[in-house]
């Protein structure tokens, strides 16, 4: 079972040039939930993680894990405990499928990073938990979409944190690679307790697997709840300038979206 950790951000303002990308933003994310980060394009979402990996250097405030600001600890010893993938990660040219999950072991090794039978263990277990085994031997760019996502998350698995931060998982994937993807963060979070915070675009999704949904708007948290009390037509308005409305899930009783277009709009009307 994975350790449960104190993950939170302090008054965080992050800049970009002479602008603020995220600003004055207070979140604690739960332990042993899957949380999930929504909003419109460019609204922080993935410049907040990368700064909660320690990735971008906020201008004011700090992220704060276990009491100490993560900024100034030691690399290994973050990465011991924060997993990251990154959006659209890119592999070496010709790295086979073991070779990269191998990489996710660094964190672990000493100086002269001697590979061990635990090193062994966590790669093997890291593709069967994915599904890749049967990918170890082949080149990256000769695997699907779907594969290659899952070979980066087995990666990250490898890694063996006990937080995994994970930037638009189900970017270019169709719908079936994104459940899979998804059902399988899910079962990580609810086999060994996994704490995850993951950024999605379909808010429909984000609805049905996170615990916790925070929505953004222009770099600041509009709310922050469980999808019922995120997912309503006023703070869908709100973050995304759309009229929508909610319904249920009917396959997991989660809220689920409806938007109204301009199309739209006047059947909705005549209805009502």
């Amino acid at each position: 079972m994975t350790r449960d950790h104190d993950l939170r951000v302090e008054e965080l303002t992050i800049s970009y040039g002479a602008g603020d990308v995220v600003k004055d933003l207070a979140l604690a994310i739960g332990p042993g939930q899957i949380t999930a980060i929504v909003g419109a394009n460019a609204c922080g979402k993935s410049t907040l993680l990368r700064t909660m990996a320690r990735l971008h250097s906020p201008r004011l405030g700090q992220v704060v894990l276990d009491g100490k600001a993560v900024h100034s600890m030691p690399t290994k010893e973050v990465a011991t405990i924060l997993g990251l993938l990154p959006q659209s990660p890119i592999a070496p040219d010709q790295i086979k499928v073991a070779d990269l999950v191998a990489r996710g072991r660094y964190p672990h090794q000493g100086w002269f990073r001697t590979w061990t039978a635990r090193d062994e263990e966590a790669v093997t277990a890291a593709l069967v938990a994915t599904g890749t085994l049967d990918l170890a031997d082949r080149h990256v760019d000769e695997i699907s979409g779907g594969q290659r996502q899952r070979v980066w998350i087995a990666m990250t698995l490898a890694q063996e944190t006990d937080i995994l931060l994970l930037d638009e998982p189900t970017t270019f994937l169709d719908m079936s690679h994104q459940v899979e993807v998804l059902d399988l963060i899910t079962d990580l979070n609810r086999s060994i307790g996994t704490t995850v915070v993951v950024v999605l675009h379909d808010l429909n999704l984000a609805a049905r697997y996170a615990d916790t949904l925070v929505a953004m708007r222009k770099g600041e948290i509009v709310a922050v709840g469980t999808p019922t009390d995120v997912v309503t037509p006023q703070v869908i308005s709100q973050v995304f300038d759309m009229d929508v409305q909610v319904g249920v899930d009917p396959v997991a009783g989660s809220p689920v979206v409806y938007p109204i277009g301009r199309h739209h709009a006047p059947a909705i009307k005549a209805s009502q």
